[in-house]
């Protein structure tokens, strides 16, 4: 009986046809993700006039939606290492996508907060499993960037529901971007048929068969058997001490401390401009379809800062990007809250895409392989949901930023600390306490 180590095996891995499916799955997953997220900024100026509802009132439902958000990040995010993370993840596309369609029928903005509030656990839950499945399953040399390009799904969903808002809003209805949320729930049959589930939680369940099933198609010549020994026991030892406290052991405290920070300001970041960018620049005297157009080049810069960035971090490494691109995002809210000519705002807003959600993108596989392989869903759950706490914070700070006589656009400039603070986190992590995944060539064992 040989032994197999499923990390050397799946780290050495050539990209194929498996992964291409598990990539497409979890790529289409966090695209309606980014789609629902980003609808409600979008629709919000129209909403506002339906509901008859203020600045405030709008940005308080925002940040209870953010609250479920949070609730959903740490439980769904933690349990899907108990009860199997295409379990989880069909739980949150379930409930984010039923319950957004839903909300486009709320007569009122009470029941809309409701149906928003249910659908938002889904929200919050999904991208740390999505993040941990993929990494678990992609070869390390191209992790990060896989991880980054998946994440572009994210961005590709902001820019369809952009769309949608810019040509076909005004003339339906706001409500239209809400019915749209219903395709995951359609495609759930199809997902539940061909999603793998996760191989570390086969290895606590010491299902030998379907690890063997699995490592045949990441590594087609490895003849891999059930009866191969998948070192069980030493998989158990490392998953005897509860995964909460283990984010904290082995002298990880300090940059688990580091990680809570630098995602709380990011998440500040991003859920103010989420939810008031079309807004504050309507405010600040563009017409609606033009001020959705700067939301459309956001998300573009939300892809090439997904994209380059992964390339940059194999030559440059993750935590040295990190650091520059959240120094790059604070200049440019600086100049974003100063700047009048509409070109140079256009490649401002793309160039801030790039360093928000397109700098996030690459804190998620960060954090996620910083941890040991069976708690990095939870460890990147707790810190996605202490961050969401910014998320929490942004939508009201801004709203009563623009009830005063500031002028819209220099709202930007409360975005520029927090991006300053998050550089500095991350200088304070200490790399040396990770436990990034390291692999060995494996060779082929011959079966008789």
């Amino acid at each position: 009986m040989r032994t197999v180590q499923t990390t050397q095996v799946l780290g050495n891995s050539k990209f194929n046809k498996f992964h291409l499916l598990i990539f497409l799955w979890c790529f289409f997953a966090i695209g309606f993700d980014g789609f629902d997220v980003a609808i409600y900024g979008i629709g919000l100026p129209l909403m506002m006039e339906d509901f008859n509802i203020s600045r405030v009132e709008a940005g308080a439902i925002s940040s209870y939606t953010l609250i479920s958000a949070m609730v959903g990040t740490f439980l769904l995010g933690s349990i899907s290492d108990l009860i199997g993370r295409k379990k989880a993840i069909a739980i949150c596309l379930t409930l984010f996508s039923f319950f957004t369609f839903l909300a486009g029928f709320a007569k009122d903005p009470t029941l809309f907060m409701i149906m928003r509030i249910i659908a938002s656990l889904g929200l919050g839950g999904i991208m740390p499993i999505l993040v941990a499945i993929m990494g678990e399953y992609s070869p390390v040399k191209k992790r990060a960037l896989t991880i980054a390009t998946m994440y572009c799904g994210y961005s590709i969903g902001a820019i369809i529901a952009s769309l949608i808002g810019m040509y076909l809003m005004e003339l339906t209805s706001w409500r239209l971007l809400y019915w749209t949320s219903i395709i995951p729930l359609i495609t759930l049959p199809w997902f539940l048929k061909q999603f793998p589930e996760s191989v570390s939680y086969y290895l606590k369940k010491k299902k030998g068969g379907k690890i063997a099933e699995i490592l045949n198609k990441v590594d087609p010549g490895g003849n891999y058997q059930a009866t191969d020994n998948y070192e069980y026991e030493t998989f158990k030892a490392s998953t005897r001490e509860f995964p909460i406290k283990k984010v904290f052991s082995n002298k990880r405290t300090s940059s688990t401390l580091a990680f809570w920070i630098a995602v709380t300001c990011s998440m500040l970041v991003i859920s103010g401009l989420t939810t008031w960018l079309p807004q504050i620049m309507v405010e600040s005297g563009h017409g609606l379809a033009s001020s959705l157009s700067f939301n459309l080049m956001l998300a573009v810069g939300q892809i090439s800062g997904s994209i380059f960035g992964g390339m940059l971090v194999s030559r440059l490494g993750h935590r040295f990007v990190l650091i520059l691109m959240f120094f790059i995002g604070s200049l440019c809210f600086v100049m974003l809250s100063i700047t009048t000519n509409s070109l140079l705002l256009y490649l401002i807003i793309t160039l801030t895409g790039a360093c928000t959600v397109g700098t996030q993108n690459l804190v998620n596989p960060y954090i996620s392989e910083f941890y040991p392989r069976e708690i990095r869903t939870t460890g990147l759950s707790i810190a996605v949901g202490v961050g969401r706490i910014g998320g929490i914070m942004a939508p009201v700070a801004i709203a009563l930023l623009l009830t005063t006589n500031l002028d819209p656009q220099h709202a930007f400039m409360a975005f520029a600390i927090p991006s300053l603070i998050g550089a500095v986190a991350f200088i304070t992590v200490r790399e040396k306490n990770a436990s990034f995944d390291h692999v060995v060539p494996v060779k082929k064992h011959k079966i008789a």
